[in-house]
């Protein structure tokens, strides 16, 4: 087996085991922040990457939206987040365990810290930055 063959093969193995603690960000979630209404949605981690989208509407009419995903790479697993488009910046998973993952890049501005947390059926989001914290509560929706 060629070297690119076992390193494509461990990074698979490492996605998997990885992308597995993060399982609990799989779905649809709602919210509300304000006059906001927040969704975020996750899909599963096939193939070594969980894809997500998030939009927030106010007033029925869209206000922001942000292109995500989450992948397992060799040297560790990273949030992308790309809101509005723009282009990516990206966060490592620095703590993940029984529904909590926590995500860093202390070079950013705002967030530096992206946290996920999952108490029965609600998720919290928090980010944390330059310009403070926020804190974002979802339900789950079929």
């Amino acid at each position: 087996m060629s070297s690119s063959c076992l390193v494509a093969l461990a990074v698979s193995v490492l996605a998997a085991g990885d992308l597995d603690r993060l399982r609990f960000l799989e779905g649809v979630w709602k919210g509300e922040a304000g006059k906001a209404a927040i969704e975020e949605r996750w899909t599963d981690g096939a193939g070594g990457i969980m894809l997500g989208v998030s939009r927030t509407l106010v007033s029925g009419k869209t206000a922001g939206f942000e292109f995500l995903r989450i992948e397992a790479r060799a040297d560790g697993v990273f949030y992308v987040a790309q809101p509005g488009g723009r282009p990516p910046t990206e966060f490592k998973l620095t703590e993940a365990g029984e529904g909590k993952a926590v995500f860093e890049n202390p070079q950013h501005d705002h967030p530096k810290i992206i946290r996920y947390r999952l108490e029965g059926d609600a998720l919290t989001a928090e980010v944390e930055g330059d310009e403070g914290k926020e804190e974002y509560r979802f339900r789950r929706s079929p």
